[in-house]
């Protein structure tokens, strides 16, 4: 029997750790497939950020080309009718606040101008760098082929250049502009210098790094809810999938039970048909013995112990047929009140004699069913002589019955010894009795004729404190 317990055990236990093993497993691939999808989503959003990045600044080195091309290169030649000589304090001058001019509430932290001839700085916002090598990166050449170019600069270098990317750190770009003159006898634009910008665009990087975190932000919350969601779903099936085996467990008992019955009801029906004949034999010899004229006294009173015994031992041989063979329901139209208070009746001496009081709650009213009359009788019968042998001394019973959804809510409940925790497991087996002369068929009877009406009947005991029963019927049965 342990070892059928255990294999249930863990039957049942399984498909809970599948159920737990499912939801961590989709949790897994949640994550597997969100993350590679808001990376590829963050990075389409920074490409595209850092395109309208690249034509901002384009657009400034534009426009300092245009500006000093009209205030400075234009004023220089055309109006100053000189060669262009940045070594000369007014062309610097002028050089210095055209660019100043021109980069006047930008982002722009560093301009510098590069002699195509003399491969040097020839100006620089910073004067420190003027006269400086010119550093040939291919950006550089690009810009000497008149090509605008751009190039993000880095701080350090491997993992410390990574994480700072990702945590959204200063961020500059270095923009190459071709300096250009339009050349009247060919028509065509000369490249006569190199522009080198340097533009901090900490803050519009920082509003794509923000894009990123919001949309991984987003995507961990999507999926969050999405596990949590399935955990729900998962937490219902469990209990659902509990429930079922709770109930196919219950079903198992009571089919092992039923066979059970069934071969200790085809027993009894066969023991007790041979006992009843030679018991008849006994009661009636033992009560010819007591009626003889030469019986004396010693013969007479074991004559009578002898027929006590034997009634005795009848009722019990009679409860066992009664419990082995099926009950063939005579259902007709019946009262519960009527069956209630019959049971009453009928055992009102027994109940003043040990002072018990029944209350009844019925105030009245009518509750029709359609059941067997005797049958019923008989089953509540057996429920309050269990109530009353539980009190000892004074007591009370309670009698209630409600009305439910097409049935009826029968209480009974006393203030008796009340049942223990390990009775309570066995109080529905047949012969199992805790009195010195019960037979131990009370309760299952109760139960066959219950169920036979297709309805419930359940037990709640503490130990000292009373037992309460009670049963559930339906107003009409069920075809089947």
């Amino acid at each position: 029997m342990a070892s059928k317990s255990f294999t249930k055990s863990r039957s049942e236990g399984k498909p809970f750790r599948l159920v737990k093993y499912f939801a961590t497993a989709s949790l897994l691939v949640l994550i597997i497939f969100s993350i590679p999808f808001s990376v590829f989503i963050s990075r389409e959003a920074k490409d595209i950020l850092l395109k309208n990045v690249e034509d901002y600044a384009i657009v400034v080195g534009e426009n300092l080309n245009n500006v000093v091309d009209l205030n400075f290169t234009s004023r220089v030649i055309y109006s100053w009718k000189v060669a262009i000589e940045l070594g000369r304090k007014d062309q610097q001058k002028l050089m210095d606040d055209t660019v100043k001019f021109a980069i006047r509430g930008l982002d722009v932290e560093l301009v510098k101008l590069y002699s195509i001839e003399q491969g040097i700085v020839i100006y620089s916002t910073d004067p420190e760098l003027i006269k400086s090598k010119v550093i040939e990166t291919s950006e550089y050449k690009k810009a000497l082929d008149g090509e605008q170019s751009i190039i993000f600069i880095s701080e350090g270098k491997g993992f410390w250049s990574i994480l700072k990317e990702m945590i959204g750190g200063e961020k500059k770009i270095r923009t190459y502009i071709p300096m250009t003159v339009f050349y009247e006898p060919t028509g065509e634009e000369l490249v006569i210098g190199i522009f080198e910008l340097i533009m901090d665009v900490t803050k519009q990087y920082q509003s794509i790094v923000k894009l990123q975190y919001l949309i991984f932000g987003l995507s961990i919350l999507i999926m969050v809810l999405i596990f949590f969601a399935l955990l729900l779903i998962v937490h219902n099936a469990e209990k659902i999938i509990k429930r079922r085996a709770m109930e196919q467990r219950e079903l198992e008992e009571q089919l092992y039970l039923a066979e059970r019955l069934a071969a200790l009801g085809e027993m009894v029906a066969g023991v007790s048909h041979e006992i009843k004949n030679p018991l008849g034999i006994i009661q009636s010899t033992s009560e010819l013995l007591t009626s003889m004229p030469n019986a004396d006294e010693t013969q007479k009173r074991l004559s009578s112990v002898i027929s006590e015994e034997s009634i005795r031992l009848n009722r019990i041989v009679t409860e066992f047929l009664d419990f082995a063979r099926p009950h063939k329901l005579n259902l007709n139209e019946c009262h519960l009140e009527e069956v209630i208070r019959k049971n009453i009746s009928f055992l009102t001496s027994e109940l003043e004699s040990k002072g018990i009081v029944v209350h009844d709650k019925l105030n009245g009213r009518s509750f029709k069913l359609q059941a067997d009359y005797d049958l019923l009788y008989r089953a509540l019968m057996n429920i309050f002589i269990n109530s009353i042998q539980a009190i000892d001394n004074s007591g009370s019973i309670s009698v209630n019955v409600d009305e439910e959804k097409g049935g009826y809510r029968i209480e009974v409940e006393d203030t008796g010894c009340g049942i223990s925790k390990e009775n309570m497991k066995k109080i529905f087996n047949p012969f199992f009795t805790t009195k010195e002369k019960g037979s131990g068929l009370g309760l299952p009877i109760v139960r066959k004729i219950v169920e036979g009406h297709q309805g419930t009947v359940d037990v709640e005991s503490q130990e000292g404190a009373g037992t309460k029963v009670i049963i559930r019927l339906p107003k009409k049965m069920r075809a089947i």
